[in-house]
């Protein structure tokens, strides 16, 4: 899957941030691009800004926390541009930040629903095309936090951990039907999560000065890159986009 044109690329969270910059990247790239969010103002905007470059684009409303709402965004992605070939589970949430004695049960569920649960409704809505089309690529946005506990985060880190364990499943159950299944850790990115963690003034994250934080469009390029064969030793597990390894295949460096 070196090649992305004319390959259709559904992108969830795609309204800012990571979501946002990869759907310009892979539209830059020649792939027709499926822009997913809660809310339609934002990816409409950068759907028509897509059009406006010549490219293809479609925004699509969807909860992913909704099966019903997934099923019905992949199945309108696949009637405008054909099977869905590279899912990009990017949506997540991490607020409200506190500890587990003081979150309300519901918001930290709210949490896995959208953050574990639509990784799952995702992947296993584009999963009867890509097997039909041949094979694809899923891409989860994944965290140090899958495998560091961090103060204030329980429901994140326990959903980026889940979510580590979807890929593996995928790239256990469906590597031979050439599903290709990886994560990108990308470190901390200058998007409002961050704003967000910021303002909470819990654990070492937030304290960080805000110029260390990576922009937007290196992950969008790495997630370009995990979808070639380049990275095929990493299938299964997860990249960190900390490894100057890594940034050095990207061409960050």
């Amino acid at each position: 899957m070196s090649d992305l044109n004319n390959r259709t690329v559904f992108i969830t969270g795609a309204s800012r941030g990571i979501g946002a910059a990869t759907a310009h990247e892979f539209a830059r790239q020649g792939a027709n691009v499926v822009l997913a969010a809660r809310s339609t103002g934002d990816i409409e905007k950068h759907a028509a800004a897509i059009q406006a470059n010549g490219g293809k684009a479609l925004a699509v409303a969807c909860d992913v926390a909704d099966n019903t709402q997934v099923e019905l965004a992949v199945k309108a992605a696949e009637n405008a541009f054909g099977s869905v070939t590279v899912l990009v589970n990017n949506a997540g949430i991490i607020d409200p930040i506190g500890r587990m004695d003081d979150l309300d049960p519901a918001d930290w569920g709210k949490v896995i629903d959208i953050n574990v649960k639509g990784v799952y409704h995702c992947a296993r809505a584009v999963l009867p095309g890509m097997q039909a089309a041949g094979g694809g690529t899923i891409v989860n946005i994944s965290s140090g936090a899958a495998t560091n506990a961090m103060e204030g985060w329980s429901h994140y880190c326990s959903s980026k951990a889940a979510v580590l364990m979807v890929t593996r499943c995928l790239h256990k159950e469906f590597a031979d039907k050439g599903v290709r299944a990886v994560g990108l850790s990308p470190g901390t990115v200058a998007t409002q999560m961050q704003v967000d963690i910021k303002a909470s003034g819990i654990n070492p994250v937030s304290q960080l000065d805000p110029n260390v934080h990576i922009p937007p469009e290196w992950p969008a390029k790495a997630i370009a890159w995990l979808c070639t064969a380049e990275a095929d030793p990493h299938l299964g597990g997860d990249v960190s986009l900390r490894d100057e390894a890594i940034r050095q295949a990207v061409g960050l460096i």
